[in-house]
């Protein structure tokens, strides 16, 4: 609103003379246009969320079969009483997993950060 010496005063957004409904409809508004505001977080977040799957699976991956082909290499080289395919597919799951753990630790923190960040 304007007053007479032409200054708008923002702080003046609701009159007691203001009816019900467009109390509510400006409320809704307002709820409206925040959720439409927070949704390119969502979607990022949902397109990081298929990332990080894809990078955890990857992580497990690679190690795994690494290992299991410098494992089959080793067995027809150097034949053996134990199986080194069998060893270094274990050992190589296990290498896998703990580089996921590391990646989904890393990304849960950055992700803590930024929801922190948005409050």
């Amino acid at each position: 609103m304007s007053d007479p010496s032409g200054e708008n005063h923002p702080e003046e957004k609701h009159s007691t003379n203001e009816p019900e409904l467009s109390r509510r409809v400006g409320a809704r508004a307002a709820r409206k246009l925040q959720a439409q505001r927070a949704e390119p977080h969502v979607k990022r977040t949902a397109w990081s969320g298929l990332t990080m799957i894809g990078l955890v699976g990857w992580s497990v991956v690679v190690p795994t079969l690494l290992g299991a082909a410098l494992g089959v290499w080793l067995d027809r080289r150097y034949a053996m009483n134990h199986s080194w395919t069998l060893t270094l597919l274990f050992a190589g799951l296990v290498v896998g997993c703990l580089n996921a753990w590391h990646w989904i630790v890393k990304e849960d923190r950055e992700t803590h950060k930024q929801q922190e960040n948005h409050e």
